[in-house]
């Protein structure tokens, strides 16, 4: 219901005589694509005259479309490469960065396969395909299934940054976090990664089929994005700031929005949705 509000808004929008003094538009993260439509339901409350048009992509195709004139925020679960920030420069365009929640990654794995957790060592190990049979960690000799996302998603690039390697030729790329979900529900073998908002609501794990690990590292306690003071206290390994980048010349408009997003309501709904809320340290 909720994409279906979304598109018919969009749409509307777009027709709008007065559409385009009023309508924002916003690309990019998968990761952030179903909390900017949450929060742009609760805002579009209060001000009705305001309309605004929601699409994922995923990170780079949100950033690429500020550079086109085809966005006025790009939502990006990365912060801006020097490329891209070399990119505005040269196109003479400024852009604003804003801080509007905290996600984590979950590891996910098959709800059969016996295991709970697994070090940093042994997720990089996966992921770069140097580990291929999950016979060396659990008493089950079963291939293991990579899932992840393509090369233009923050998420990707956030993962193969964090863990410092490249991944897997044999990890399957998925359009988006709730592919990535049910390929591992199907695969025993399987293991991917998504951001907890696709898997948590109101600190419980959503949906069967699947079970989220564990994450510790080296003789540390393990954590995992179910931990809410954990992800607060920055305790566990995974966790980032999630940005929108705005246009200079489209920030006037966006500011009412950005304010909501940060009040005591839009936190609420950040927290409620399986985000975490903004703090000092995200620079915010």
């Amino acid at each position: 219901m909720r994409l279906h509000w979304l598109s018919y808004l969009s749409l509307f929008s777009l027709l709008a005589c007065n559409g385009k003094n009023h309508l924002l538009k916003i690309k990019g993260s998968d990761t952030e694509v179903n909390l900017s439509v949450l929060l742009a339901e609760a805002y579009h409350q209060q001000h009705d005259d305001r309309q605004l048009s929601i699409s994922g992509g995923g990170s780079g195709l949100g950033i690429a479309s500020l550079l086109n004139g085809l966005a006025d925020i790009a939502n990006s679960s990365r912060p801006i490469n020097p490329y891209e920030v070399q990119l505005f420069k040269q196109k003479g365009i400024e852009i604003i960065p804003f801080v509007f929640a905290q996600d984590a990654l979950a590891i996910i794995v098959h709800d059969d396969l016996p295991i709970d957790s697994l070090s940093i060592e042994e997720v990089k190990k996966i992921f770069s395909g140097e580990v291929v049979n999950w016979q060396l960690l659990t008493s089950d000799k079963l291939p293991i299934s990579l899932y992840g996302r393509q090369s233009n998603s923050g998420t990707h690039s956030y993962l193969k940054n964090k863990l410092g390697i490249e991944f897997s030729l044999y990890a399957k790329e998925m359009n988006g976090n709730a592919q990535i979900i049910e390929a591992v529900k199907a695969d025993k073998g399987g293991i991917g990664y998504v951001g907890a908002g696709y898997v948590v609501k109101n600190g419980k794990k959503q949906g069967s089929g699947y079970k989220i690990l564990n994450i510790y590292e080296h003789n540390r306690p393990a954590y995992s994005p179910l931990d809410y003071n954990a992800v607060l206290q920055k305790r566990y390994y995974f966790q980032r700031p999630l940005y929108q980048y705005v246009l200079k010349s489209s920030y006037s408009r966006a500011k009412s929005l950005l304010e909501f997003e940060k009040s005591v309501e839009g936190q609420k709904i950040i927290v409620a949705n399986g985000y975490f809320p903004i703090t000092p340290s995200t620079g915010e």
